[in-house]
């Protein structure tokens, strides 16, 4: 009884600092993630061009896809404004080094040529580790069906 709650024990001891690794770069991604929206909403040339990889690629839930360049135009010159980015649901997981995956859903309101669009999107986004930064790679988004109403 003594050498099995001593092997649990030292497990859970050598378990602790990668817990405390994993704590640690979940709150720089979610930060990171939280700065994102923030300069999305604000259509901030300078933290958009810090926050998104050289190799964004953002596919719109209309199918539309940008790029870094192309996405940081639209945003910054009001051809899009992101009105309301509110999370229903965010998760991250970190299936490789420098890697984060965030999955979830959210009610995103934006305006733009086409005028005021109102969704709730189901959503990937890739977050790399670029030179000690969390940097945003890739998004790729689809609208959520209303719910259909119960027959009668």
């Amino acid at each position: 009884m003594k050498s099995s709650l001593l092997l649990i024990l030292a497990t859970l001891a050598l378990l602790s600092p990668l817990r405390a690794a994993d704590d640690a770069r979940l709150a720089k991604v979610t930060a990171a993630d939280d700065d994102r929206i923030a300069a999305m909403r604000a259509g901030d040339r300078a933290k958009l061009t810090a926050i998104f990889s050289d190799e964004l690629r953002y596919s719109h839930s209309s199918g539309n896809v940008d790029d870094k360049s192309s996405f940081t135009e639209a945003l910054t010159s009001g051809r899009s404004k992101y009105t309301g980015i509110d999370y229903e649901e965010r998760k991250f997981t970190f299936p490789a080094p420098g890697i984060a995956l965030m999955t979830g859903r959210a009610h995103v309101q934006v305006e733009s040529a086409n005028g005021k669009n109102d969704m709730i999107l189901a959503f990937l986004g890739v977050w790399r580790e670029e030179q000690g930064q969390w940097r945003f790679l890739a998004w790729q988004s689809c609208k959520v069906p209303p719910p259909t109403p119960a027959a009668k």
